[in-house]
């Protein structure tokens, strides 16, 4: 017996569901445990979903502070520099980048539209080639090609070179957020990732907080090395995730399998677990095919969550692009240095409720529900924007916009990890999912013009536009779950996969007949 696993297998009624087919087709009565159940070819769910194995509640939870301990905090800083040297162009603009590389008019807003079509567009082949490649191998090497383009940035000289550089940064960071999404779905389960997901993506808001007092420390320095004012901030700051993910080639692991600090035991329940919640799987690491890409893709809740990831992003980009000018003509007679410290506060109120939603989602298993709840502050915070000139009024706006809207981040990518089973589906459908958020971060980049300046009339319409459409789509996506897991229950699972081999078995993904949406 491996890592706690009782020797009761299923109850009796459960036992008693199994059909013929379920033992023809792998889904065998008498498993012995974890350990038979985590190997290749064998299934951890009859046909309906339930799971065939009962885990001793206290192993598991000893091995999820394991894994917490050991795969989190590395992705988590890894993070927090991909979004500082994605965000930190917002810092030097403040300290005369503007002038330095004589931009003018609209130069600015292509500097950052120019990064999200490299994300874009590379956005899918990211997570591609992590699931062929290894997240242990891929999330350390783009992070190292995204630090070496912050640095790159320190040294260009004028608006073509530098729209060079920000393209490559988007290329090599469009694998990460996906990529780590994707990574922490082998290692946890449904209940349990939208957490886990929070607490690296808390390194957004943390990242905007971190990343000013940074870059106002580095501000204080007369000179590093070569560079002067703003060129610091890229150079120091690319340097730092550089080394960081050199240090991550040896502290990433693959998956449960490959990991030395697991013990076989611990291995087998680490996989077991996570598998007996994927309905016709019987195996966590499949085989990559086009059928099951286009799967995750296409797949309804994936494909409309994916749209309130891109509402959404349109405010969280904004704020990370554009929160240092908005505090800057909130209060203009601030020196540099004070308007980059006031862009923190705001930050780490978005981290606290980061985490705080989640952790509500972890105890209630349910996501769409949150993402709706947190619709309604981001939207009277704009109200604020858009009602009052009152510089004390708008900067307590900032706020309540950053109570609820980084939150959608781990919310979405666990809600679409969700709803999809396979490995393959799964990576398909993170990677589709943060490419339609940063279809927002285009848009985001946008939002706040020149003209439009110093209140931003056209700026917070939009985004007050963007949050009450992410309210409407999710209450529409949740009704439609509710209503589709009706219709799915008068389905006879048994009857429609009568004669079906394992393989098609496992290509139906979320058609299977046993399978509900996970709202």
């Amino acid at each position: 017996m491996g890592a706690g696993v009782s020797e009761t297998v299923t109850s009796e009624k459960r036992r008693q569901s199994l059909s013929e087919s379920d033992t023809k087709e792998g889904y065998l009565e008498n498993a012995p445990g974890a350990h038979y159940r985590a190997e290749r070819g064998q299934a951890a769910t009859d046909i309906h979903g339930n799971p065939l194995i009962e885990l001793d509640p206290v192993a598991e939870t000893k091995l999820r502070r394991k894994i917490d301990l050991y795969v989190v905090p590395t992705v988590a800083i890894l993070y927090l520099f991909c979004f500082i040297d994605r965000s930190n162009i917002g810092n030097a603009k403040l300290d005369k980048l503007e002038k330095d590389l004589d931009l003018h008019g609209y130069d600015y807003n292509i500097l950052l539209s120019i990064f999200c079509v490299g994300y874009i567009v590379f956005e899918i082949p990211a997570n591609i080639a992590c699931k062929w490649m290894g997240p242990g191998w891929f999330l350390p090497l783009t992070s190292l090609g995204f630090g070496i383009m912050s640095v790159c940035m320190a040294f260009v000289n004028n608006f073509s070179q530098a729209c060079g550089v920000r393209f490559l940064l988007g290329v090599f960071e469009a694998g990460m957020m996906p990529g780590i999404a994707y990574y922490l779905s082998r290692w946890y389960r449904r209940s349990e990732l939208t957490l886990r997901l929070s607490l690296y993506i808390v390194m957004s808001p943390l990242s905007g907080a971190f990343g000013g007092l940074l870059a106002s420390g580095i501000l204080k320095l007369d000179h590093f090395g070569s560079l002067h004012g703003w060129r610091m901030i890229f150079g120091i700051e690319g340097i730092i995730t550089v080394g960081l993910s050199l240090i991550a080639f040896f502290t990433l692991t693959d998956h449960p399998a490959t990991a030395k600090w697991l013990s076989q035991e611990e291995k087998d329940l680490a996989i077991a677990r996570v598998k007996s919640e994927r309905i016709g799987q019987t195996e966590i690491i499949d085989k990559m095919d086009a059928k099951k890409l286009k799967r995750g893709i296409f797949n309804p809740v994936v494909f409309f969550t994916g749209f309130t990831f891109l509402l959404n992003n349109i405010t969280v980009q904004g704020l990370a692009f554009f929160a240092p000018t908005v505090v800057a003509t909130i209060y203009p007679t601030k020196s540099i240095i004070q308007k980059q410290l006031l862009t923190v506060p705001p930050y780490v109120i978005g981290g606290f409720f980061t985490i705080l939603m989640p952790l509500i989602s972890r105890w209630l298993d349910r996501r769409q529900i949150i993402m709706i709840a947190c619709c309604p502050l981001v939207m009277v915070g704009y109200i604020m924007f858009l009602a009052t000139e009152n510089a004390h009024i708008r900067y307590g706006a900032a706020f309540l916009v950053s109570t609820s809207v980084f939150a959608a981040g781990p919310l979405t990518n666990s809600q679409v990890s969700a709803n999809v089973v396979s490995d393959t589906a799964r990576s398909s459908a993170i990677a589709y999912n943060v490419m339609l958020g940063n279809v927002g971060g285009l848009v985001a980049t946008w939002s706040f013009l020149p003209f439009d300046a110093p209140n931003y009339h056209i700026g917070n319409g939009i985004n007050l536009a963007a949050s009450g459409g992410t309210l409407i789509i999710a209450l529409c996506l949740l009704l439609w779950m509710k209503r589709d897991n009706t219709k799915r229950e008068l389905r006879n699972a048994e009857e429609e996969l009568t004669g079906m081999s394992q393989q098609e078995i496992q290509d139906l993904d979320y058609k299977h007949p046993g399978f509900r949406w996970k709202p």
